[in-house]
């Protein structure tokens, strides 16, 4: 299984990065999770945008999936080989009429479903996408918000959308390989239990969770992610860094943070 960040900026963009979206690979199947402000230009630097196989959006919140709108254009529009098959996409409840609202001038319209095939998340669901196992959870934040535990091969990455600290979120990472945690406030100055995570959280939670490997992401760009960083290796003692676009990783449970 491999993990590339295509975007990691929490909020909006900053000048270095793309909003939330990951790109997880195995055996040739492509899946995308998020995809947040300038993720769909960027996410073109590591596929084929005809190339993705399902699309699983975290919650619907600007930064993890306005680029959906775009998606949809480049999908429909194609001109060469016409439009495109369906593909899955997985989302919150009312994710299909939140993109029509975002994009069409009727909200009756329905052309996206003629390119995605619109699928509704709840907690506790076990899906499999090609040779890749999921398993979401419902995450403390204001809206309706999953993270996801996906699995190949007897690897697991989990991504924890953006959360506050819960136990849900520790017993769907629960010795996961590798956990790309959400990281927005700065312990002391932002502790809202309810709305995102500190780097000192989320090293907390890499630590009871027993995970073999922490990168810490959605990191605001008016955010310090350097003493985010040093808040998480104080409460956890496993490898950890920053996420950044276009890092590889190759989970695996000897706990490392591998790269390609």
């Amino acid at each position: 299984m491999k993990l590339t960040v295509v975007g990691c900026s929490g909020s909006f963009p900053s000048a270095d990065s793309a909003c939330s979206s990951y790109l997880i690979e195995a055996e040739g199947y492509r899946l995308l999770l998020d995809l947040g402000n300038g993720a769909l230009g960027e996410l073109q630097k590591y596929s084929g945008l005809y190339d993705i196989d399902a699309v699983v959006i975290s919650h619907l919140h600007p930064d993890h999936f306005i680029d959906m709108c775009g998606y949809f254009v480049a999908r429909y529009y194609r001109h060469e080989g016409g439009r495109c098959r369906p593909i899955p996409v997985y989302g919150p409840a009312g994710t299909e009429e939140r993109l029509v609202t975002a994009y069409a001038d009727t909200p009756t319209e329905k052309s996206m479903s003629e390119v995605f095939d619109f699928r509704t998340l709840a907690h506790g669901d076990e899906f499999a996408l090609g040779p890749l196992s999921l398993r979401t959870a419902l995450m403390r934040h204001p809206v309706e918000a999953y993270g996801f535990r996906i699995e190949h091969r007897g690897a697991a990455v989990t991504y924890s959308g953006d959360s506050g600290p819960c136990q849900a979120l520790d017993e769907l990472a629960r010795d996961t390989d590798l956990l790309l945690c959400e990281a927005s406030f700065v312990d002391g100055r932002e502790n809202l239990p309810d709305v995102h995570m500190t780097g000192r959280e989320a090293g907390e939670c890499a630590a009871r969770s027993r995970a073999g490997s922490l990168v810490l992401t959605h990191v605001p760009p008016w955010t310090d992610a350097g003493l985010n960083l040093l808040h998480a290796r104080a409460v956890y003692d496993g490898p950890t860094e920053l996420a950044r676009p276009g890092a590889v990783y190759h989970p695996h449970p000897a706990g490392a943070l591998p790269r390609g």
